[in-house]
């Protein structure tokens, strides 16, 4: 992967993954979070807005593939200042709407159902800065933002209006008013720690997976790249889909987009192991 991208993906930057359910888009960012441990001294963390109540399997493949046992996140009851303890605030996974059990379209909620869910949404942004934040100030330098349901228009989707808030005021915010946006009026008494703690936003790499209605990778290929805020100012877009051999499917990748570094302009197939996602198989 980091040959097809000339290099590898960019700190500081936005990648975005797009491809059907069980392509293989969280296992590569499963992995993604892995090398982390070796590049940076600190796993990648993942962030899950998946809002069935079915997650997406995150701590099973971590598990499988690296004997990696997610610590998730629980905010509840805490106070702000917990972020300072590596012990509590250093954990690998949120999954924001577990219990939400419900579509995240306009256009499946009335009026006041809207309202409803937007107010679910601004009580939870405070613990998803309060996640971000307690990682970064760790040492964590990149993020996995997975559960991303498909929707005919981004603008439909809560979970775009959520993603655009943390792409905004967390991964591309510089780290003082970060925590300016965490603490509020407490700010200025944690000030010495916040300066402790510093670090620089451009170190953070994010990798944004959303499925996909289509499934076959042509699909893919045809479908306009500026679909939205996400795709549009995405570093790096990669998609992932199924492609046909004769009488056989197989799965592929393309970088569709990648700014910053020469990348490879091929379709690369790829398997899905034991180990996660390998290449080096003949492409279709």
């Amino acid at each position: 992967m980091d040959e097809l991208l000339g290099g590898g993906l960019l700190p500081g930057t936005l990648t975005v993954v797009l491809g059907a359910t069980g392509i293989g888009k969280t296992q590569l960012g499963v992995q993604f979070a892995q090398a982390g441990l070796e590049q940076e001294g600190e796993r990648g963390i993942i962030f899950d807005m998946s809002s069935r109540g079915d997650s997406q399997s995150h701590a099973e493949y971590a598990e499988r593939l690296f004997d990696w046992t997610l610590k998730e996140s629980s905010v509840d009851g805490r106070v702000v200042e917990d972020v300072w303890q590596r012990e509590i605030a250093r954990s690998d996974s949120l999954h924001m709407f577990r219990q939400a059990g419900r579509r995240v379209t306009t256009s499946d909620l009335d009026y006041d159902q809207q309202k409803e869910w937007k107010a679910e949404l601004n009580r939870k942004l405070h613990e998803t800065i309060r996640f971000f934040y307690g990682n970064f100030a760790h040492g964590v330098r990149r993020c996995v933002i997975d559960g991303i349901e498909p929707t005919d228009r981004p603008s439909d989707s809560f979970q775009f209006d959520l993603f655009e808030y943390i792409s905004h005021q967390i991964l591309r915010k510089e780290d003082e008013w970060v925590a300016r946006d965490l603490f509020r009026e407490r700010y200025r008494e944690n000030a010495g720690h916040v300066a402790e703690h510093a670090y620089d936003v451009k170190s953070v790499a994010g990798l944004l997976l959303c499925t996909t209605k289509e499934v076959m990778l042509n699909d893919l290929l045809e479908r306009p790249l500026e679909a939205g805020d996400a795709l549009s100012n995405a570093n790096s877009i990669i998609l992932m889909g199924k492609v046909r051999d004769g009488s056989t499917m197989g799965r592929a990748l393309h970088v569709a987009k990648h700014r910053g570094s020469a990348c490879d302009d091929g379709i690369h197939a790829y398997t899905i192991g034991e180990d996660g996602l390998q290449f080096g198989c003949t492409t279709p």
